[in-house]
């Protein structure tokens, strides 16, 4: 069993540096893109954010890599962008979506956010990159506003241009662990060896210690390996230690793409340890993967897995299926019960919120952060809480000034089927705020 020693809180983040808008960065964005093509994955149209020029937005994600992939992400940001201009744009502006490939590297996600910089965009909206650290940096000191990014590091939740729509992986683990804590014995997370990895266990820890649980056992995997078989063996040797026959143990992939694959070994090694239990988290597990593996017979009947938003059969994902049926038909990469490709939809809606609060003024990635900075409340229908962004939120006593939707739903695979698992969970959907819970968290 492989542990790492926490460190203390993550100290604030840096001062800004000024605001730089030169126009050297619209010629530099010529440079860098000599024409608005499929080769820079651009919806047609030329950048800019006044008159009538279209109004210029990012949206990045891994694709084609061996680790964690998301490209229903970027798919979605252009299938919305196509349903909007065919339904007269914003406030009679077209919206042009530019897409980035980060490659699930820091020099990938660097270059994404430099590029958003160059050309000129006003938000990045609905991304996902797992190197915060690289990008957040080059997007603060253009004044770059990031919307709605997947929650996947903490570095999301505190710096002062972010504006996240989930409580990402803290409120999912944190929301897991508090489910777990009645109902089993030795808990094992395994999660990647990586830089977003090491966030992990202390929030798992927090749900498990808000319902009187102890720690979970720390398993470290690689990311992109291609089996798991010791690693599942030593997760369920931890799981069952102590011979708890009243509570059955549990095993928590947190492997995001790679989850299947630990599934594949955890299932073949399982043989001698018939009564451990599985949980996860979406992003981790989706309809897909529990009908992949056998359904009401594979290894994820029975187990919790929280997630953001209410389960993908709820009629409140109604409009976005709308949108996806008349811009995507077809289109496979688009799974509408995928979490990235929700979290995309619902900051586009934040954006639009954005745009149409600003109505025919002008539109710079300035007046859509002051926007936001102004006490502006964003509702998504029901999907999440009302949205705003106050300069510091409840949670910024542990690092995490820029958290301010805890909210997860508990869902449960029944039948072979995610369902929301409403009973005594918190509201009718299976929804519960895990704020009191993370301010506990002791954060790496």
């Amino acid at each position: 069993m492989t542990g790492r020693r926490r460190t203390a809180l993550p100290a604030p983040p840096p001062p800004l540096r000024p605001v730089v808008r030169a126009g050297a960065l619209a010629t530099g964005a010529l440079a860098l893109c000599a024409s608005l093509t499929a080769a820079c994955g651009v919806i047609p149209g030329a950048t800019g954010g006044s008159g009538d020029d279209p109004i210029t937005v990012m949206t990045w994600a891994p694709q084609d890599t061996d680790a964690t992939n998301k490209p229903g992400m970027p798919a979605m940001a252009r299938a919305y962008a196509k349903w909007i201009n065919a339904h007269g744009g914003i406030n009679g502006r077209r919206l042009s979506v530019l897409t980035c490939n980060d490659h699930n590297d820091s020099v990938g996600a660097a270059k994404c956010a430099r590029r958003a910089a160059a050309e000129n965009v006003v938000a990045v909206v609905g991304s996902y990159s797992q190197f915060g650290d690289s990008y957040l940096a080059p997007l603060e000191g253009a004044g770059i506003p990031y919307i709605g990014g997947y929650g996947v590091t903490n570095d999301e939740f505190t710096g002062s241009m972010s504006y996240p729509v989930n409580g990402g992986q803290p409120a999912l683990l944190a929301g897991l662990g508090k489910a777990l804590a009645a109902g089993c014995g030795n808990v094992t997370l395994v999660r990647p060896d990586s830089i977003a990895g090491d966030q992990l266990p202390a929030m798992l820890d927090s749900g498990l210690k808000a319902g009187g649980h102890a720690d979970a056992g720390d398993q470290l995997a690689a990311e992109d390996a291609t089996e798991y078989g010791s690693q599942a063996e030593q997760a369920l040797r931890h799981a069952t230690e102590g011979g708890d026959t009243d509570r059955k143990g549990c095993v928590v992939p947190a492997l995001g793409d790679r989850t299947d694959t630990f599934m594949d070994s955890f299932r073949r090694a399982r043989g001698s340890f018939p009564e451990v239990r599985t949980a996860t988290v979406i992003g981790s597990v989706d309809q897909t993967v529990i009908n992949a593996t056998g359904g009401a017979s594979g290894p994820y009947e029975g187990a919790y897995i929280t997630g953001w938003y209410p389960v993908a059969s709820d009629p409140r994902w109604d409009p976005m299926k709308k949108v996806i049926n008349e811009a995507a038909f077809g289109d496979n990469r688009i799974d509408p019960a995928d979490a990235g490709v929700q979290t995309t939809w619902i900051a586009y809606t934040v954006l639009k919120a954005v745009l149409e609060k600003i109505g025919d003024g002008e539109v710079s990635a300035d007046t859509v952060r002051h926007t936001l900075d102004d006490g502006l409340r964003v509702s998504t229908g029901g999907l999440t809480p009302t949205l705003h962004w106050p300069y510091e939120g409840k949670l910024s006593a542990v690092g995490f000034p820029r958290l301010v939707n805890a909210d997860v739903t508990l869902q449960v695979v029944r039948g072979g089927e995610l369902v929301a698992a409403s009973k005594g969970t918190g509201g009718s959907d299976g929804t519960a705020d895990m704020t009191s819970t993370l301010e506990k968290a002791e954060v790496p």
